[in-house]
């Protein structure tokens, strides 16, 4: 099996800063990096031949709108319809919608784990529905996540709350994770991690920094305890513009090596 990593560097719909289609150059670099190698903890080696699949970055013309995202479902498709399975590294959040639709496309309705400080379920935030605060609700919406899942959340607002009770969203709230661990979900699963899930300890090169969030060694216990065959994921929202000394790309490289060993056991 072959693992496409694809670069979507597309921050059109981020509010606060820009930055995050910068991302994915820094990401690869981390992954291939000297200073590690690239066995996963699960002991597969995704440096041989016709295991990691290093794509350059899909080229998205559009700016906001639904333009944009047809760009980005189409360039994930390409990469299914050859038979490979597909890590996305943005870019910000909203490219996990069409991300993820591609994905149904391909596999039916499918369930989602979702790792951020935020839940990304607005209606319509500033005026923009495609924005990277309302991916969720517009995958919700569509009826074809059979189940959504977040973890780390820690900035809900009543809005938000609202959404999650519409949606049926489950949620695991940084003020209680205490069964993170009995996590399974049936049938095929997606990742999707925004590194602000984690404390900016760990991740400082984010554009929202949200105190009080995952340890690196929680978001990677969860990625290996959770049951569920795992087809996909995204890791998003690295902003290189505020990073120290790489240290978010090197997180962000860890994260796809993990998912990509976890998608590799589960292809067994």
């Amino acid at each position: 099996m072959t693992i496409t990593l694809l670069g979507i560097p597309h921050d059109c719909n981020s509010s606060f800063l820009g930055g995050t289609a910068q991302a994915p150059k820094p990401i690869r670099e981390a992954v291939l990096s000297d200073s590690a190698n690239m066995f996963c903890e699960a002991g597969h080696d995704l440096g041989a031949p016709g295991v990691l699949d290093i794509a350059d970055d899909l080229a998205v013309t559009a700016l906001r709108g639904q333009s944009g995202f047809d760009e980005i479902f189409a360039g994930v498709t390409r990469h299914l319809d050859q038979g490979n399975q597909v890590i996305s590294i943005g870019g910000d959040h909203s490219i996990s919608y069409p991300a993820i639709m591609a994905h149904i496309e391909r596999h039916g309705p499918l369930s989602v784990l979702h790792f951020d400080a935020h839940p990304d379920l607005y209606d319509d935030f500033e005026g923009n529905p495609f924005s990277h605060a309302s991916p969720f609700a517009r995958l919700m919406e569509s009826g074809k996540v059979r189940r959504l899942v977040q973890v780390g959340i820690r900035t809900l607002n009543t809005h938000q709350r609202e959404q999650a009770a519409r949606f049926g969203v489950e949620q695991h709230e940084m003020r209680d994770l205490s069964d993170l661990d009995t996590l399974c979900f049936d049938g095929p699963l997606y990742i999707s991690i925004d590194l602000d899930a984690l404390d900016p300890a760990y991740a400082p090169g984010v554009s929202h920094h949200e105190p009080g969030g995952l340890s690196t060694r929680q978001v990677l216990d969860c990625i290996h305890k959770t049951r569920g065959r795992l087809i996909g994921g995204d890791v998003v929202e690295y902003n290189p513009t505020r990073d120290f000394n790489g240290v978010t790309a090197m997180v962000a490289a860890k994260l796809v090596k993990e998912l990509a060993g976890r998608m590799l056991d589960d292809a067994v």
